[in-house]
């Protein structure tokens, strides 16, 4: 009996990625397997092509994932899934058995691991950069009405809806976003749904525009002009109550914490990854912090319920995934992806699999 085989993208070494072929794999249990369409080129991926994130060789990249369901296995709910429905994956990666997870802070968990090995692939990885991906149900959520390559960035708009709600922000709260990469442009979208004004902060100005687009009331290019005092202005002398840092650079939070007003937060969204020579402390006036009331808060990933509401603001139209898919190429060219996607200039890069 011939076996049946799939593709899958497999990271060698520091920009070495090729496409290799392995067993397909088959649902049983209450696994389902997903039919792999589109995923999307996450920093998190970019940083591995590059080197600079470090895992064990070989290694299957992959987690801005949507695709269809092929197969169900025997123990799957036929009542909640059906082979077709169009889904996005959430990453596999947490415990579920420690105490975050038990209390649905999975985006937490402590046990959270890159490099699992899934069931189904030859190697360890998140796995998405494959034709086909078996997951249990839990990790899968259903999609509709839009491409398979918007709604492949539904994961980043999870972990911008678990970063949003962190904020815990209020009508009418002024609300400073720093840096308008796609994090920054999907957090300008939900700040502002929210009822905060919005002030939109970058160096670019084609993306200063496209924030002005999504919703921004204000933008500011702190190259050339002094990023405080323009918050100062646009606050009425107050600062704002929450500011997101989307940048990897520490040198960017101290600005944040020159901008944010008593008993506001500042939220560490991005990961953070000083330039070389940079430091990746940031000196802070604790008793500053303390009179004045400040919060920081960090917020990474996403849980199944961020899971659940992005797809629902994505398949309904309230949040537009359009302008962030920069660009589109085949499997078979994935390492040409790869080479947009680093270039810095690009918002989503998608790699699609099996998309007519």
């Amino acid at each position: 009996m011939q076996v049946e085989t799939m593709k899958t993208a497999v990271f060698r070494g520091v920009r070495d990625i090729v496409l290799e072929e392995c067993p397909k794999p088959h649902a049983i249990g209450s696994d389902v397997l997903i039919k792999v369409e589109s995923c999307a080129l996450c920093t998190w991926e970019q940083r591995v092509y590059t080197g600079m994130n470090k895992v064990e060789y070989p290694f299957i990249g992959g987690h801005e994932v949507s695709g269809t369901i092929e197969e169900i296995g025997e123990h799957v709910d036929s009542r909640e899934w059906k082979i077709g429905d169009h889904v996005v994956i959430g990453a596999n990666l947490s415990c579920d058995e420690c105490f975050l997870c038990k209390t649905g802070e999975g985006q937490s968990c402590p046990h959270f691991d890159h490099q699992t090995k899934l069931e189904g692939l030859p190697y360890h990885g998140m796995g998405g950069l494959s034709e086909y991906l078996l997951v249990p149900t839990h990790c899968v959520f259903k999609y509709h009405d839009v491409s398979s390559q918007e709604a492949a960035i539904i994961e980043p708009l999870s972990c911008v809806v678990h970063s949003v709600e962190s904020a815990d922000i209020q009508f009418g709260d002024y609300v400073l976003i720093i840096g308008c990469g796609i994090m920054g442009q999907l957090h300008i979208q939900l700040a502002g749904k929210r009822g905060a004004s919005v002030i939109a902060a970058d160096i670019d100005e084609k993306r200063l525009k496209l924030a002005s687009q999504l919703g921004a009331n204000h933008t500011i290019d702190p190259s050339n002009e002094d990023l405080a005092q323009k918050v100062l202005e646009y606050t009425d002398g107050r600062k704002a109550q929450v500011v997101f840092d989307t940048t990897p650079f520490p040198s960017v939070l101290e600005d944040a914490y020159r901008c944010v007003g008593n008993t506001g937060a500042v939220i560490l969204y991005s990961s953070i990854h000083p330039k070389p020579g940079e430091d990746r402390l940031v000196p802070i006036d604790a008793g500053w912090m303390h009179s004045c009331s400040i919060r920081t808060i960090g917020t990474a990933n996403s849980n199944a319920r961020d899971f659940v509401r992005a797809a629902t603001l994505v398949s309904e139209g309230i949040v537009d995934m359009r302008p962030f898919v920069s660009a589109q190429y085949t499997a078979d060219h994935v390492k040409d992806a790869f080479e947009k996607a680093i270039e810095g200039t690009s918002f989503r890069v998608v790699v699609n699999f099996n998309v007519m």
